[in-house]
C-alpha cells in the first residue's frame, strides 16, 4: 500500500467503476456517501446501478445512475435477471464492478472480462436466522449454500470486508475497509438546555432494535417525561413500520422516514442520546455498527447494547453506556437528559476517540488504493 493520497495524487484517474446494488437504499450511506464520494475525489468515473424508482434520491453530480428493479423479501429473481442484463451491457465499459449484496454474486458473470468486487457487509449466512420472509425449513440448506457462494466468491473475485471480524468467513487475507466515518473538527454537543432530544439513525428492524424504540417512547409519555423527544431518523423495513407510525401519529415520537446521510448527522447533534439497540444476533457479534462512531462524530453519546465490539469500543471511548438487550432503556437516557454535564463530558471524550481511531478521512485510502490497483491490473 503507498500510502495516503496527497496533493495533487488522482489514483483513479482515467478509471471507470460500475457501483452496483438491489437491496440497498440508493442513498446507502456506506454506497452512496463515504464509498462514493471517495471514488469521485480519487478521479474516478463512477455509474451507480441501484434501485432508484420510487425513491426519491437525486443523482449525484458527476454520478452516471442507472436504474434497476428492486430486490426484497421473496420478490428477488426479477430483480437480479434485470441487474444481469445490465451488468452484461454496462460491465465492457468499465474497469472495475463493485458489488454490494452477496445475491450480486449469481450474475457476477455478466461482467465477462470486467474484474468484480465484492463489498462484504455483513455476515452472510448469520443473516439468514434474521430473515423473516425465510422459512425455517429452509434456512440450514440456505446458510449452506450462502457459505458455498462465499468460497465461490473468494476464488473468482475480489473481497473488501467492511469488519474484521468477517475474516473468520474466509481462507485467504482481504483488506478491510472499515464503517467508521467523518469527523467533523468541532461539534456542539448535548443542548445545555430546553427539551432532551434521543435519536435513532439507521434501518429500523426488530433484530435493531425497533420494538425497544417504540417502547421508550412510550415509557416516557407514561412517566409524564414530555421534556424528552424521541426522534428517528430512517427506513423501517418488515412489520416494524406499523409500531412506528402509530407511535408518530400519537406523537410520543418522531420518525422522519429515510433522510440521506448527509442531512440525517446534523440532525443527530444536541441529543443526549444516541439509540444503537441491536439484538444478540450472529451476525450482529462481529460488528461495530457504524451508528455507535457517527453519533460520537456528531457529539452525541451513544445508548447501546452490550454486543462484543461495542462493548469494547465503548469502554476505549468512554462515551457511552450499555444497557440490557431487548429492554427500553428508558433509565439510561434519563439519566443522560438530567445530568447534562455527565452527557457532555461523554460525547467529549467520545469524539476524540473517534477522531483518532474510526476516522473515514484514513480509512477511505485503503478503498482508493485498492479500487485502483485492480481496476489497472485487469486492463
Amino acid at each position: 500500500m503507498s500510502g495516503a493520497v496527497t496533493g495533487g495524487e488522482r489514483p483513479g484517474a482515467g478509471l471507470r467503476v460500475l457501483v452496483v446494488t438491489v437491496v440497498h437504499h440508493p442513498g446507502d450511506a456506506r454506497i452512496a456517501h463515504r464509498e462514493m464520494g471517495a471514488l469521485l475525489d480519487a478521479g474516478f468515473e463512477v455509474t451507480y446501478l441501484a434501485p432508484f424508482f420510487g425513491f426519491d434520491v437525486p443523482a449525484r453530480p458527476g454520478v452516471t445512475v442507472v436504474d434497476v428493479r428492486r430486490s426484497y423479501g421473496r420478490r428477488r429473481l426479477g430483480a437480479l435477471l434485470d441487474a444481469r442484463r445490465k451488468i452484461r451491457a454496462l460491465a465492457p465499459d468499465h474497469d472495475l464492478v463493485l458489488l454490494h449484496d452477496p445475491e450480486l454474486l449469481l450474475v457476477a458473470g455478466a461482467a465477462g472480462r470486467t474484474p468484480v468486487v465484492w463489498d462484504v457487509h455483513e455476515d452472510v449466512p448469520a443473516t439468514v436466522e434474521i430473515r423473516t420472509w425465510i422459512p425455517t425449513w429452509l434456512r440450514v440448506p440456505l446458510a449452506g449454500f450462502l457459505r458455498f457462494l462465499l468460497g465461490r466468491a473468494e476464488r473468482r473475485h475480489h473481497l473488501l470486508l467492511a469488519e474484521h471480524g468477517y475474516r473468520r468467513l474466509f481462507r485467504g487475507d482481504h483488506p478491510v475497509v472499515p464503517n467508521s466515518t467523518s469527523v467533523p473538527a468541532t461539534v456542539p454537543g448535548p443542548d445545555g438546555e430546553g427539551p432532551a432530544r434521543v435519536v435513532y439513525l439507521g434501518s429500523l428492524t426488530r433484530d435493531r432494535g425497533a420494538d425497544e424504540i417504540v417502547a421508550l417512547a412510550s415509557e416516557l409519555a407514561e412517566r409524564g417525561r414530555d421534556d424528552v423527544r424521541v426522534e428517528v431518523v430512517g427506513t423501517a423495513h418488515g412489520t416494524v413500520g406499523a409500531a412506528l407510525q402509530a407511535a408518530h401519529d400519537a406523537g410520543t415520537l418522531v420518525w422522519h422516514g429515510f433522510v440521506p446521510n448527509d442531512r440525517a448527522l446534523p440532525l443527530v447533534q444536541g441529543a443526549v442520546a444516541g439509540l444503537a439497540l441491536l439484538h444478540d444476533e450472529a451476525n450482529h457479534r462481529v460488528s461495530l455498527p457504524t451508528k455507535n462512531m457517527e453519533y460520537l462524530a456528531h457529539g452525541v453519546p451513544v445508548v447501546a447494547t452490550p454486543l462484543p465490539e461495542v462493548e469494547a469500543f465503548l469502554a476505549a471511548s468512554g462515551g457511552g453506556v450499555v444497557v440490557p438487550f431487548g429492554e427500553a432503556p428508558t433509565d439510561a437516557v434519563l439519566a443522560l437528559a438530567d445530568d447534562r454535564e455527565r452527557a457532555r463530558a461523554m460525547a467529549e471524550r467520545g469524539h476524540a476517540h473517534v477522531a483518532a481511531h474510526h476516522n473515514w478521512d484514513r480509512d477511505r485510502t485503503v478503498l482508493v488504493e485498492h479500487l485502483a490497483r485492480w481496476a489497472r491490473a485487469g486492463r
